[in-house]
């Protein structure tokens, strides 16, 4: 399993830490850790509280569970294409994934090292050393003595349908909510969420100006918004407008994987605008912070 890595950056502390050794954790650090499945995964829903929280102050750790290695390779060949190298697509991915940390300012990457395990129905699914196909107590083991180590107040990840049912995400749930409740250290326990006012509203702006739609049909229906959550689950709504050019750039770094960058196939006002919130179910709580919040770490504080 590959190894965590530490970024060129000193360890963010709230005001009242002092800054120690590269690395370390101090006992008043305020910490958000995100868990992800891929390179890639990190930018769309968290980049920008990533990045605000760095910038603030805040620690950051980005745990990536999966090498993502059934990826498309250089040149945008598939998986399952003549071509397609494993190895080489890991090794892309991981610099990519490096390249986003820097530009999110996040203090600390670690990166599981499972395989993927590939979208829902494809062979690959459960094979040895996947993220599907390794014990569930393994990982969630992995994660806590992580969780230990950072103890980070907050923590986010995917919700129970791993956002859109892909398998790898729907494990990183699992895992993640196993690990914060068998350390009981996470304060607050977020999933990620993008409500589906959202998709309807940018694709009827974009039907507003012009945009022909049956391109990305299966991404931004106005009528019937193909992903996203009701906004009545939606507890927590945090602005990142002031990030959002960091969260383009960092879309960027992951240029290998074009398809995962249809929305900078869009108008970039809008985009823009699609990019400056980022959407959060609280799942636990032990602050008792009210309802709604813009805030992850209100309470916490």
């Amino acid at each position: 399993m590959a190894a965590g890595l530490t970024l060129d950056r000193t360890p963010r502390c709230a005001p009242e830490s002092s800054p120690g050794k590269l690395g370390a954790v101090t006992a008043r650090q305020l910490t958000l850790m995100a868990v992800h499945a891929h390179p890639d995964d990190e930018v769309l829903t968290t980049g920008g509280v990533l990045l605000r929280c760095a910038q603030e102050g805040l620690r950051t750790v980005l745990v990536t569970c999966t090498n993502g290695e059934l990826g498309d390779a250089p040149a945008g060949i598939k998986p399952d294409s003549p071509g397609h190298d494993e190895s080489q697509v890991r090794a892309v991915r991981r610099e990519e994934l490096l390249a986003s940390c820097r530009i999110l300012q996040v203090s600390r990457l670690e990166m599981l090292g499972y395989l993927d395990s590939g979208m829902e129905g494809w062979a690959q699914n459960g094979r040895p050393g996947s993220l599907t196909g390794a014990p569930l107590e393994e990982e969630v083991e992995r994660l806590a003595t992580l969780i230990r180590e950072e103890r980070p107040q907050v923590l986010v990840t995917y919700d129970e349908s791993g956002g859109y049912g892909h398998p790898d995400h729907i494990r990183t749930h699992q895992l993640a909510v196993a690990a914060a409740a068998a350390t009981g250290i996470p304060e607050k326990v977020y999933h990620t969420a993008i409500p589906r006012s959202a998709v309807a509203a940018a694709a009827r702006r974009m039907r507003e100006m012009g945009v022909n739609l049956q391109e990305f049909q299966d991404e931004m229906d106005p009528d019937n918004p193909p992903f996203g959550v009701d906004d009545s689950l939606v507890t927590t709504v945090v602005d990142v407008s002031g990030q959002v050019e960091a969260k383009l750039a960092a879309l960027k770094a992951h240029a290998s994987q074009a398809d995962n960058g249809f929305l900078l196939r869009f108008p970039p006002e809008l985009v823009r605008d699609f990019l400056s919130r980022e959407y959060f179910i609280r799942a636990l709580d032990r602050t008792g912070a009210g309802l709604p919040e813009s805030d992850l770490f209100a309470g916490v504080r």
